[in-house]
Formats: structure tokens, C-alpha cells, sequence
């Protein structure tokens, strides 16, 4: 199979967890007989499991990376938008990688879905069908339509044109009040997954006909003029010669906590204590504190260095309108080299303890108008200042004036707290250079 994987949301939905660096679909709070593992894990181990020479393409942000190689290696395919401008240009850039990079031909099939979807085998068993339908003309695009199990209004519906397993669209539906979705199921309505397969030359010919463009990397400069619109706008609902097939197998959008804390295994997370007049909690703690939860009904409680967030669980699937209103920087980030996390903001200092991966260093850069005093608290390795090299270890204290060209390489694994002190303290305030080792 050839798969393009979207992975380019923020997951606010699942704030304080999840951020623009730290998506929803990295979240490890998926229960496994070997530990946690993320969405982004959990799927992408079940396709390969089905299909071990499947192309994975995953459709990302540049933010994104570091935590996707971190998660399931350096293997998988990646392309990467240059800016975020919704799923119909990254899928088309997604198609320009595999029938350009990867020199996958533009007659072969290709299914698209989304990398947060929490489902069974029989689900990847139905990719396998659409694949088929595709090969086979049944439609320049064929969906996956979910046979719902109540009248949500979170989700777009597809209107098929009879009851049959495979059956051609009639129409697609916005997401719904209940009474109308109540209709649309009385109708035969299905959930729109997101789910859909089509020849690459299909898409490819769509794209051509908005941007000129010669290769991958001629459409990657020409990014921003492709139009910032959903595939399902642009494409879907503008296709005559469209099937669906219905799917009932096992199906959840993990977007919400709502649906999330479904699939929970542990309702505790962290370090957590609930009395026994609690019922339907969960609570994930991600604080190096506890939190104590009494005489609670239908409530989630999640915090983390972003915030705190304490919700009845229907209510929890309205919080991304509140959720953007909160302007503050990122506290917490996985990175190629390692991770860091923001432990304290003052008016002209941030904190940040940082962990270094063995054998991994930060880019050798400098800072125009911010100082920065790193504390080695474990590990052993080096520093680079202005060219000069000098040995670290746990207590060694390093002070960086601003202009200064710098760097720190783990022999194994660092940790230090970096203190930055300036009256302009911003992630733009960075220079990169080249090290000579």
C-alpha cells in the first residue's frame, strides 16, 4: 500500500498536553504490554504489522519532525510544508514526493488518513478494499465512510445514493445539529473518517492545473500558491464519479478527551490520588506534584507545564476556542538533538532545563541581545564558545555573553539549566553557523 499519514495539526483539543510543537498524535498515554505509546506509534505500527513493505508517507509540519523520527525512526518517508495551508496542499505535496522522490508511478493507487484515527485491524483490511475499488474504476476517488453510532455533530457526513457496501456519493454535509444529524443517519448517512484512495495522476493533474511545476522542489518553492483549502472543499465535493464504502468495524477519533479517555486503560496517570466518591475520572498528570481528586463524576483533569485543565468531559470537546485565546510560549519540546522545558518566566530571564541525547549537540549559534549561563546538573561532554573547546561534567557552571558563537555536544546523555537573562528574550534572537570540528 502507499500511504500519506496527516500529521499536521496542533491538537489544541487536547491542551495543556498538546502544543504546536507536541501534537496529540505524539502524546504516549496509549497503554501497551511494553509501556505507552502515541497515536502516531500505535497506527503506524498496525499498518506495517498488515503490510511491512507499505510506502508511508507522513504529511508534516517542519515542527513536527524531530518528534516523528524520534517516535518511529529515520526510515519513514516525511514531506514537510513550508507553511501550514491545509490538508488539500499537503497531500498534493505529499503526491509531488511519491511520484517525484520516490518515483512511485502516477498510475499507481494511493490512500490518504488521518494519523489519529484509533482503530482495529478490520480497519486497514478496508484500506485494502478502497486500494482495490480505486485500481478498479470504481470512482476517481473512493472514501471510507464510517457507519456512525449516534448523531454526532463533530463530524462531516457523507450522503451515499444507496444502502449497498459500495455505493456512488450524492452528496457531502457539514457538520450537523443533532436533530440533522439524526436525518442524515435516518438517510443513510455516514461519517466523513477523512479516509479516501485515487490514482496520483488524478491528484497530480488537479495541482498542475493551479501551479506550474516540474518537480518536488519546484512545487515546494511554489508552495503559496497552491489555495489554502481543505481536500474535502477543493476536491470532494467538486467530484461527479465518487464512491464510498461503508465501514462498522471499530472507528474513533481521538481528538477530544472526551473520545480519547475512551481508549484510556489507566485512568490515572502521574502521580494522582482519588478517593472512591470519584466515577468516570481521568486524570494525567505530567507535574512533578500530585494532585488529589474527590467526589468527582464525568470529569478530566490533565496538567502539564502548559497549563492546567479541570472539565466536566462533554464540555471538554468545546475548549479550542479558549484554548486560542491563550497566548504564552512553548514550555515543552522534543528536538532532534533531545528536549527542553521551560521552568520558569520572569520579565528578563527564562529557565529552561535541557537533556541532550549522547552523541547529539545544539546548532552552533549566537544571541544578539540575551546572555545565557548553563549549570551542567548530570552527564559528561563538551562545549564549543568562539572555536575554543573545553570539557563539561556535572557542576561545571559555563557563562555565554551575547554575540558569542556556541555550542554543547553530550558524550552521553546531558542535562543542564540553561538560564537566558535579557531584556528581549525571543526564539528569534538566533544566528546558526557552520562548526568546524
Amino acid at each position: 500500500m502507499k500511504i500519506i499519514l496527516l500529521s499536521g495539526g496542533s491538537g489544541k483539543r487536547l491542551w495543556p498536553l498538546s502544543n504546536d510543537v507536541l501534537s496529540k498524535q505524539f502524546l504516549k498515554i496509549l497503554k501497551t504490554e511494553n509501556g505507552f505509546i502515541s497515536m502516531l506509534q500505535r497506527v503506524y505500527g498496525q499498518i506495517m504489522s498488515i503490510d511491512e513493505k507499505a510506502d508511508i508517507i507522513i504529511a508534516t509540519s517542519k515542527t513536527q519532525v524531530a518528534s516523528i523520527h524520534k517516535q518511529v525512526g529515520n526510515e519513514v518517508g516525511i514531506s514537510v510544508e513550508p507553511s501550514r495551508r491545509d490538508t488539500f496542499p499537503a497531500i498534493v505535496l505529499a503526491c509531488a514526493y511519491l511520484n517525484y522522490v520516490k518515483n512511485i508511478s502516477e498510475d499507481e493507487v494511493v490512500i490518504v488518513c488521518p494519523i489519529d484515527s484509533y482503530v482495529d485491524d478490520t480497519y486497514f483490511s478496508a484500506l485494502k478494499d478502497i486500494e482495490e475499488l480505486a485500481e478498479s474504476g470504481a470512482g476517481n476517488l473512493v472514501l471510507m465512510g464510517i457507519v456512525p453510532t449516534y448523531p454526532s455533530e463533530k463530524y462531516g457526513y457523507i450522503i451515499p445514493c444507496d444502502t449497498a457496501s459500495v455505493s456512488k456519493v450524492k452528496s457531502f454535509k457539514e457538520k450537523p445539529d443533532a436533530k440533522t444529524a439524526e436525518d442524515y443517519i435516518l438517510n443513510g448517512g455516514l461519517w466523513n473518517g477523512g479516509v479516501f484512495a485515487f490514482r496520483l495522476k488524478y491528484i497530480l493533474e488537479k495541482a498542475h492545473r493551479l501551479v506550474e511545476f516540474n518537480d518536488y522542489y519546484e512545487l515546494l518553492d511554489k508552495y503559496e500558491e497552491l489555495p489554502k483549502i481543505s481536500f474535502d472543499y477543493e476536491i470532494a465535493e467538486r467530484e461527479e464519479n465518487i464512491s464510498v464504502l461503508r465501514y462498522s468495524g471499530e472507528w474513533r477519533d481521538l481528538g477530544t478527551w472526551n473520545t480519547l479517555t475512551e481508549v484510556m486503560d489507566d485512568v490515572n496517570i502521574g502521580k494522582v490520588i482519588t478517593n472512591d466518591t470519584c466515577n468516570n475520572v481521568h486524570v494525567i498528570n505530567e507535574l512533578n506534584m500530585p494532585i488529589l481528586c474527590m467526589g468527582l463524576n464525568d470529569v478530566v483533569v490533565s496538567a502539564s507545564p502548559e497549563g492546567i485543565l479541570v472539565s466536566d468531559k462533554e464540555q471538554s470537546s468545546y475548549i479550542k476556542p479558549y484554548v486560542d485565546g491563550i497566548d504564552q510560549q512553548i514550555m515543552f519540546a522534543e528536538k532532534s538533538w533531545g528536549s527542553y522545558r521551560v521552568i520558569d518566566v520572569e520579565e528578563n530571564s527564562l529557565t529552561v532545563k535541557i537533556t541532550l541525547n549522547a552523541g547529539h549537540r545544539m546548532n552552533y549559534h549566537s544571541h544578539d541581545r540575551r546572555d545565557e549561563i548553563w549549570n551542567v546538573i548530570s552527564g559528561e561532554g563538551h562545549t564549543i564558545v568562539d572555536g575554543m573547546r573545553q570539557p563539561v561534567e556535572a557542576g561545571d557552571v559555563i557563562t555565554i555573553q551575547s554575540g558569542c558563537r556556541h555550542t554543547i555536544i553530550a558524550d552521553s546523555e546531558l542535562k543542564l539549566i540553561e538560564v537566558q537573562l535579557g531584556k528581549e528574550i525571543s526564539v528569534m534572537d538566533k544566528h546558526k553557523f557552520e562548526l568546524e570540528e
